[in-house]
């Protein structure tokens, strides 16, 4: 059986190292996150982030803008949150309503606050290698590999996905710890060749068990970024044939989480992420850590 990788363990250590930080700061780091409608899972992940602001002892504050706000009136509230010295960090919550332009509101944030790591400057400062905030989940996946002992150097890893947020980011972190890296996406011939030749398989695309067992290189280690809800009683017995455990936590629940990997033909891996409990931690733990180093260096101790 593979080795699972908890990413609750490394949260925790991550945020542990965080508390002296932050206690030998002047004033607290300042996070502020911009909600735009009443989107349920965007919602979770705010409540998530707010908390964890509170756990740590950053000072947050959410700004919930209908879902008919403009363009132009996000833009004015990020504009104001730019010039607060005492906000450190702004994430706006993706994604945003369609009528919105995301990309110019994403663009608007200054650079220096950019704790989601997404501005085309930051992303530059990834691509050459100087410092500068990370996307939260493959910088959070990389901190995984490491505590875990898992070599990167040399060794070949496929990132299935080519999102702005994951994917291409996750290929450079990868890059940059000296791995010999391929992207794959829904358009790569011959997927499941590709990725079994990956000692590091990344699944970032998007699409529920995807990745199946002659996808995956026995040892492989596989890293599920994966969030996919299973909402029926027939896609739960799809996926879990006759386990009456999983239909009673779907019946309690109302719907259950899925990865882009599919947990019942990882047999023969090294060792996986599990879904939930892997990844999705992890993300939250690096925005923190972002926070705290923008506040670090706009108070002159980063």
């Amino acid at each position: 059986m593979p080795r699972i990788l908890d990413g609750k363990v490394v949260r925790d250590q991550i945020l542990l190292e965080l508390r002296p930080r932050v206690a030998a700061l002047p004033r607290r780091p300042g996070l502020a996150v911009v909600l735009v409608g009443d989107d349920p899972a965007s919602a979770i992940y705010v409540r998530s982030k707010v908390k964890a602001c509170e756990d740590l002892g950053l000072y947050s504050e959410k700004h919930a803008p209908p879902a008919t706000t403009t363009t132009e009136e996000l833009l004015a509230l990020i504009h104001d949150l730019n010039q607060r010295p005492e906000i450190d960090g702004i994430l706006v919550q993706m994604p945003l309503p369609r009528h919105v332009d995301a990309k110019k509101v994403l663009m608007a944030v200054t650079p220096e606050k950019d704790v989601d790591g997404f501005h085309p400057f930051n992303v530059g400062n990834l691509v050459s290698g100087n410092p500068g905030p990370r996307a939260c989940t493959p910088s959070g996946i990389m901190e995984l590999l490491r505590r875990n002992e898992i070599a990167v150097a040399g060794k070949k890893a496929v990132v299935v996905g080519r999102s702005d947020i994951v994917g291409k980011p996750m290929a450079l972190l990868l890059l940059h710890a000296h791995a010999t890296v391929t992207i794959c996406h829904s358009k790569t011939a011959d997927l499941a060749g590709e990725c079994r030749r990956a000692d590091i398989l990344v699944a970032a695309i998007g699409r529920a068990g995807l990745i199946r067992r002659d996808f995956i290189k026995p040892g492989a280690t596989v890293v599920d970024v994966g969030m996919n809800r299973l909402t029926t009683a027939e896609e739960v017995e799809a996926v879990f044939p006759g386990n009456e455990a999983k239909q009673a936590e779907f019946a309690r629940k109302g719907s259950l989480l899925f990865g882009d990997v599919h947990p019942l033909e990882v047999d023969e891996a090294g060792a996986v992420t599990p879904v939930p409990g892997g990844v999705g931690p992890l993300t939250i733990a690096m925005l923190m850590a972002n926070t705290v180093a923008a506040a670090e260096a706009h108070l002159g101790q980063g």
